[in-house]
């Protein structure tokens, strides 16, 4: 299984793609956490990414497909890969899929999770973290439990990311919908786009990801 996932910000595509990683056996490849592993290591293609990172720029399109080729080379990824926050460009999708041509496999389905704006907007901007231990509840629909203690014993000391704010979630949306509506269009041209309603339980939106990628 060779898998794109797309979607907005809170649209859940993470926590999709780490169940469909436990259940498939392949793994979830996020362009996050790749490009913070290769920061971390100091690699050559880790130490360009910082450059720009540092400078508050996006990481430029060759980059990111060096980091992801380096990463698609890797054994876990022989029999498929669920892509997590990748592509983001026309050009990244392009060269995606010159990489998987010279591998002689490609992509199986292209799914978009698609919801209601403000419905995303309540599931981020009502996202609390605990300093102390990382996790991340919801003031609505994931709250600390009564009693429910940190690990240091103590109650959790939740905090909202700056990012989370109702301000900052609108421009995040907005500028994840002028980015990506491209790449939607490139995709369903392509006629490998599928799209799922990701409102409802997880496990609602899981069979619902299951049923697109078999049908």
């Amino acid at each position: 299984m060779r898998l794109v996932l797309l979607g907005a910000p809170g649209s859940g595509k993470g926590t999709q793609a780490q169940r469909m990683q436990a259940r498939h056996g392949v793994p979830q490849v996020s362009t996050g956490d790749l490009l913070r592993e290769a920061v971390a290591a100091g690699t050559p293609l880790g130490r360009a990414a910082k450059i720009v990172m540092d400078a508050g720029q996006l990481v430029a399109d060759d980059i990111m497909l060096g980091i992801i080729r380096e990463r698609l080379a890797r054994t876990d990824a022989a029999c498929g890969f669920i892509l997590d926050g990748f592509p983001r460009t026309i050009a990244q999708a392009d060269g995606l899929a010159a990489q998987l041509a010279d591998l002689g496999v490609a992509l199986d389905a292209v799914v978009l999770l698609e919801i209601d704006p403000e419905i995303l907007l309540r599931r981020l901007a009502g996202r609390r973290s605990c300093r102390r231990c990382g996790r991340v509840f919801h003031i609505e629909t994931n709250p600390p439990r009564a009693g429910d203690r940190c690990t240091d014993g103590g109650p959790h000391d939740l905090f909202q990311r700056p990012d989370d704010n109702e301000e900052t979630v609108r421009r995040r949306l907005a500028v994840y919908c002028e980015r990506t509506q491209p790449l939607i269009e490139y995709y369903a041209r392509k006629g490998m786009l599928r799209r799922i309603d990701a409102d409802g339980t997880l496990d609602e939106v899981d069979k619902r990801l299951e049923a697109a990628i078999t049908a």
